[in-house]
């Protein structure tokens, strides 16, 4: 195995896809935070850390069977990891283990330390990270996503930090999942035609161009709908109309998708990335919201 630098495993584990994970656990925590529930902010900081091992491993084992089904190749958007020499297939399939061996350590710690409802949610999360390339080449991915980047965290998170499932986190888990499934839905958008190649079918090649860009609108704006109606009848805080701040930007990314219909592919090249920072910035206002509103 030939010796890389640090700046270059940051790039295989894409840290930029970060806040996808990382965000629907602190939105979760500052919500009970809000509601006055007891939270233990070391396992708060633990199941943070943890969902991010496991995305970087998820990230890293997607990229493997994507060069491997040949998904992924030279003239395919993205990270050029595989496709550009940085690494070998071998390298990369090492760190997703290594780094899926690590989240799973942790998991199980987490467990012995607040009760075994959590040993189904993480077992449940795993088996959605290993089986989400297979799921995607088959029109699931979306489905995985919400799963895995919506309710899972946001449920296991309730236990993890008050000992008890607060069902109710379900209420933030659906708008934040959305724009997070739109990072993947703007990706799947973008390489119809390399994943036809392929010989792979994703939600979004299913249902066709134009369907796909209204259904990346519907995901960029439902959430501003849904936060508002539920501050108006008093399931959150009224602070947190302060989503509608990012609302310009999430206007902004649904119209580029809306432009790529007649414009191509080249037009939402950097849209995953995109509506990745949207989700950082809505939910980092969403969790601020909760805050404010708890010392009102």
């Amino acid at each position: 195995m030939k010796r890389h630098t640090f700046g270059q495993w940051m790039i295989a584990v894409r840290p930029w896809s970060f806040p996808a994970s990382a965000m629907p656990v602190i939105v979760t925590v500052c919500y009970l935070f809000w509601k006055g529930a007891g939270i233990n902010w070391l396992f708060a900081l633990w199941a943070l850390v943890n969902i991010v091992i496991f995305h970087a491993a998820g990230n890293t084992w997607s990229d493997y069977f994507d060069y491997k089904k040949h998904v992924d190749r030279e003239d395919t958007f993205g990270a050029k990891t595989l496709t550009g020499g940085m690494f070998t297939p071998s390298e990369i399939l090492w760190l997703s283990v290594t780094l899926t061996a690590v989240g799973t350590a942790g998991g199980l710690t987490l467990v012995t330390l607040t009760g075994f409802p959590l040993l189904w949610i993480g077992l449940a999360g795993v088996v959605c990270t290993l089986l989400y390339p297979f799921m995607k080449y088959n029109a699931l991915g979306d489905v995985i996503i919400l799963l895995t980047y919506a309710l899972l965290p946001t449920v296991g998170v309730s236990f993890i930090v008050t000992g008890a499932i607060d069902w109710n986190v379900l209420w933030i888990a659906l708008p934040v999942g959305l724009i997070t499934d739109g990072i993947l839905h703007s990706n799947n958008t973008r390489d119809m035609v390399h994943d036809s190649r392929a010989h792979i079918s994703t939600f979004a090649m299913i249902i066709g161009r134009k369907a796909s860009a209204y259904l990346y609108g519907f995901e960029m704006i439902f959430p501003f709908i849904w936060i508002g109606g539920l501050s108006i009848i008093g399931k959150l805080p009224l602070m947190t109309i302060i989503i509608f701040l990012t609302l310009p930007v999430a206007i902004a990314c649904t119209r580029t998708m809306l432009n790529s219909i007649e414009g191509g592919t080249e037009v939402i090249a950097d849209l995953d990335v995109r509506t990745a920072n949207l989700q950082l910035m809505f939910s980092a206002l969403l969790s601020l919201s909760f805050v404010i509103a708890y010392f009102l």
